[in-house]
């Protein structure tokens, strides 16, 4: 009875949730030989602010890859 705990910043869509559920049981399937019946699949959302790379937050970490990018070469 495989379980699986997804880890993501919020903003993921249903519909790319439904897709991450749906490719993640079937690797099992594939892999394992696990029964998609018995495979759990849970998605946790953690806000931006609680959620840090690089030494700051992930809501500071976006805002300078995205000044950056704007800046250009």
């Amino acid at each position: 009875m495989p379980y699986v705990n997804i880890r993501v910043t919020r903003g993921v869509t249903l519909e790319q949730k439904e897709k991450l559920i749906a490719g993640v049981t079937d690797l099992l399937v594939k892999v394992l030989n696990k029964n998609p019946e018995r495979t759990f699949v849970v998605i946790d959302e953690v806000e931006p602010d609680n959620w840090g790379v690089a030494g700051v937050t992930t809501t500071v970490y976006r805002q300078r890859q995205k000044d950056s990018s704007q800046r250009g070469p």
